[in-house]
């Protein structure tokens, strides 16, 4: 017997995630990792559950993920765009609640790169009129 599994590859900022759906009791893996080891913050767990719970798929697949890249909210983000995915290779009929909910929209917003003259990409050296 083959075992079915749903891949799903996830980005926000730096974070890669590659994400794998897994019939199951709804055990989520990072990196090896408790779910609630590797996100001790209350709101990254939201973010990575959100797809999971708006499809009502949260107990049905077991999610193991490798993310790499990033800080904790970027990484968060994309588990979530790659769980999204690896749903609508599950089951195609949730790409209109996935649509809806905006977790199939990958987040096109990145660090804007240093300007010269300036401390950062915006912030100027403090102007002195004399």
């Amino acid at each position: 017997m083959e075992k079915v599994q749903y891949w799903g590859t996830g980005r926000r900022k730096k974070a890669v995630a590659r994400v794998r759906l897994v019939p199951g009791e709804g055990q989520i893996t990072i990196n090896d990792r408790e779910f609630g080891i590797f996100f001790p913050n209350k709101t990254s767990r939201l973010i990575v559950q959100q797809p999971l719970s708006m499809t009502d798929t949260a107990g049905r697949f077991d999610v193991i993920c490798r993310v790499h890249g990033g800080g904790v909210t970027g990484q968060a983000g994309a588990i979530q765009l790659g769980i999204a995915r690896a749903l609508l290779k599950a089951n195609p009929e949730l790409k209109s609640v996935l649509r809806r909910g905006g977790f199939l929209t990958r987040d096109p917003r990145m660090k804007e790169r240093k300007k010269y003259g300036l401390h950062k990409a915006r912030k100027a050296p403090q102007y002195s009129k004399r």
